[in-house]
């Protein structure tokens, strides 16, 4: 990934936040020479492995577990807030004029060693733990032991487990640092007005990292 030095995302605590925010994954493969692209939701568990590791289940018919080798090396990006920026949120183009559009986002791309886990036990506990994850917010969360045992057993029986120890976590995070402050201020609060809170908040929480260094 090419990462200009005013973009790199060093921060593991950051790098591992993202991921935990947009947990759906586009998991990149090669299967005879042949790039594949499959879209997964992870769990993240951050206390294994010094990067953390990568936890998923896929469906038994995906022909993908199949095609893997042992120990194959695989790639996961997540993508999280992303928007368009206009030249004319920048203060600074009333001066000079010499701004264009661009776009900015935050990315993560992880590395390892994929594992398949053909193992109940593991898938239970993995879309247990998912599962708490995501209904968190829920006014009434619902749990997995709330459907019928019998019904579980067999949702298990039709999927599997896979696991990713990271060995490279890559993160880029362009939110306008190279350029001055007013101008990423004039373009956060441009994407604010235009509805896009996500990415306009990220561009903000990013001024106020810098303001404390």
């Amino acid at each position: 990934m090419y990462i200009p030095r005013h973009f790199q995302e060093h921060d593991i605590n950051v790098l591992q936040g993202l991921i935990r925010a947009n947990p759906l994954g586009i998991l990149i493969v090669q299967s005879a020479g042949v790039p594949d692209a499959f879209d997964i939701p992870f769990e993240l568990c951050p206390e294994q492995g010094e990067l953390g590791t990568l936890r998923a289940h896929i469906a038994r018919a995906n022909p993908l577990w199949r095609s893997l080798q042992p120990e194959q090396e695989v790639l996961v990006v997540f993508r999280g807030a992303q928007g368009y920026i206009s030249p004319g949120w920048y203060p600074g183009k009333l001066e000079h004029h010499k701004e264009v559009p661009t776009w900015n986002y935050q990315t993560v791309q992880a590395r390892g060693k994929i594992t398949v886990r053909d193992d109940a036990d593991f898938v239970l506990q993995q879309i247990t733990s998912l599962t708490r994850q995501q209904e968190a917010p829920m006014e009434m969360p619902w749990q997995v032991s709330d459907a019928p045992p019998a019904f579980i057993d067999s949702m298990l029986k039709a999927i599997i487990g896979i696991e990713i120890p990271l060995a490279s976590l890559i993160g880029k995070t362009k939110l306008g640092q190279n350029k001055k402050l007013e101008d990423r201020a004039g373009a956060a609060q441009g994407l604010m007005a235009k509805g896009e809170r996500e990415i306009g908040e990220a561009m903000l929480h990013s001024i106020a990292r810098r303001d404390k260094k």
